[in-house]
């Protein structure tokens, strides 16, 4: 992986999307349905695009709503549908676009009351309140259900269109499937069957209601995390909301429950101007990135303890005194072991969910708490069922995505929540007296420090089919990194799903590789107990295996 020689610096004029430009591509530019890079395809979270790419315009908005709105009649979904928008370019065009089928179709449709932003993690909560107003009890009058119009933590030109059944969470593929295949037969008859109001109409619409998401998101984060432990230890946050569908919810948050806050880029500004460059000299607001967060890195002494989250708000990435911007596999880690012995309310059964691209230290932690552990592929809707039934407590990903249970050991959110791992960091430092940076250190003397990377590799849509179905039948190496081949894995233990590539197991490591669901590129996940030369050696060979493999 070669690091952009820029990496880590602010952008220059040239580095800036076109947000005009954008907007007017997202009207003038009308997709192809016979190529397949301008269909609507639902990857891991939903569909995701470049108007420019004719990949998200106006036509498959209004497609892929339509079919929305008939998945609902179909499937008995008739109560409220929650509409969620972040800050990106094209979120706000495609949020008219939605609210003006939405609105013809006659849904009751729940916007924000300020026409602010929403964050993922916000919807998903506003769902499972409305369908379990007290825990275990039906609702009154009909399921709800959501969209959230996010490409999450993607370059400014992206644009992305999530559906959220009832159960809060991300949509499985029986749902996304059905909905895409039909907002491609919408596409390919030309529009006709999509019904659509006016913007002025749909916004005074009487089927359209203002809800304050803020408040009822806000004001219920003490049964999730101990917000009094963090006031009362009087320690010093900073909190970065990447200007993303977060930034009005920061300063009600340290109001609220009065703590010590600095908060950093609250206005939105689509070209995201503010951002440090990638590793690949792009625009990319990942708070897990060493080097998109350099200049929240560069403040790591301010603070007792800093955090940012992604433009929607489902990722975080903490920065501690001790260790700088943590590793998201170290940050999961750690959370599970403060989560588990400091949650007196959880079932003792509570399991902890992993993605199997995740570190194999969270299984050497899992192991010493005594829980089960639920491995998974990648994608959150994996851990839907679990945190719904309290059957798991932690769901987590490894690229810093995660959720949890309420303190009582009822579901939170069904979706990724960056804003409560973020306040965790908080708690923890708050209540041990240490930052989670000093926590996995102890953590790493009892069960070894492993080294990860994720390294990313450009693919074709053809490379990416093909590496989705590699098998171990195509693997004939005996040997890895030195280290003879204990486990060619392409389902997972936890739930027997396909993984979707390829995960080669050692004693002293491991690596998979599965492609991006949201990019034109594979990625190649690694890791060694021994060291870094050794995770240069796994990294090297899997390379070439999955060469050989792709041909």
């Amino acid at each position: 992986m070669a690091i952009y020689p820029r990496a880590g610096q602010s952008p220059t004029p040239q580095d800036l999307v076109n947000v005009p430009r954008l907007i007017t591509a997202y009207y003038a530019t009308h997709p192809d349905v016979t190529v397949p890079a301008q269909r609507v395809s639902f990857g891991t979270s939903g569909h995701r695009g470049s108007a420019f790419d004719a990949a998200f315009n106006e036509d498959h908005i209004l497609a892929i709503t339509q079919a929305i709105c008939e998945y609902r009649g179909q499937n008995g979904v008739d109560g409220p549908l929650f509409l969620a928008a972040d800050t990106h370019a094209l979120s706000d065009p495609a949020f008219a676009s939605a609210l003006e089928v939405l609105a013809a179709n006659g849904v009751e449709t729940m916007i924000d009351q300020d026409r602010g932003y929403t964050p993922t993690p916000v919807l998903s909560h506003a769902i499972l309140t409305y369908n379990r107003p007290v825990r275990g009890t039906p609702p009154t009058t009909g399921l709800a259900d959501g969209i959230v119009i996010t490409p999450s933590h993607n370059p400014p030109d992206d644009g992305g269109f999530k559906y959220n059944p009832p159960h809060g969470g991300p949509a499985d593929t029986t749902a996304t499937k059905w909905i895409q295949d039909r907002a491609n037969q919408i596409l390919r008859e030309g529009l006709r069957a999509v019904r659509r109001h006016t913007l002025a109409a749909a916004l005074a619409a009487s089927t359209t209601h203002r809800h304050d998401y803020i408040s009822a998101y806000v004001n219920d984060l003490g049964a999730v995390v101990d917000l009094e432990a963090v006031r009362a230890s009087g320690i010093s946050l900073g909190a970065d909301a990447l200007g993303g569908a977060g930034l009005a919810y920061w300063a009600r948050i340290a109001e609220k429950y009065g703590l010590k806050m600095d908060i950093a880029h609250v206005d939105p500004d689509p070209t995201f101007r503010f951002m440090r460059l990638d590793w690949d000299g792009k625009i990319r607001m990942d708070c897990s990135s060493p080097y998109a967060m350099a200049g929240l890195i560069a403040l790591k002494d301010k603070f007792d303890v800093a955090f940012a989250c992604d433009t929607d708000h489902d990722r975080h990435g903490i920065v501690t005194r001790s260790a700088g911007l943590l590793n998201p596999n170290h940050y999961l880690a750690t959370a599970i072991w403060y989560l588990y012995t400091h949650r007196p309310g959880w079932s003792a059964t509570a399991g902890v969910g992993k993605t199997m691209v995740s570190s194999s230290i969270i299984d050497r932690v899992v192991a010493s708490l005594g829980r089960p552990l639920v491995e998974v592929p990648v994608g959150f809707k994996w851990f839907v069922d679990g945190l719904l039934s309290g059957s798991i407590g932690f769901g987590g990903e490894e690229s810093a995505g995660a959720s949890y249970l309420r303190r009582d050991g009822s579901v939170w959110t069904t979706d990724k929540d960056g804003i409560i791992m973020a306040l965790l960091s908080a708690e923890m430092l708050a209540v041990t007296a240490k930052d989670p940076g000093q926590i996995y250190t102890t953590l790493t003397e009892q069960f070894g420090a492993p080294v990860y990377e994720r390294i990313d590799a450009p693919a074709t849509p053809e490379q990416k089919t093909k590496l989705a179905a590699l098998s171990p039948d195509q693997v004939h190496e005996k040997e890895l990194a030195g280290d003879p081949i204990e486990g060619m894995l392409t389902a997972a233990p936890g739930n027997h799903a396909p993984l979707g590539g390829l995960k080669v197991v050692t004693r002293r490591g491991w690596f998979a590789a599965r492609p991006s669901g949201t990019e034109e590129v594979f990625k190649i996940y690694a890791e060694s107990f021994v060291g870094t030369d050794h995770l240069r050696q796994i990294q090297q060979e899997a390379q070439t295996l999955v060469g050989k493999a792709l041909g």
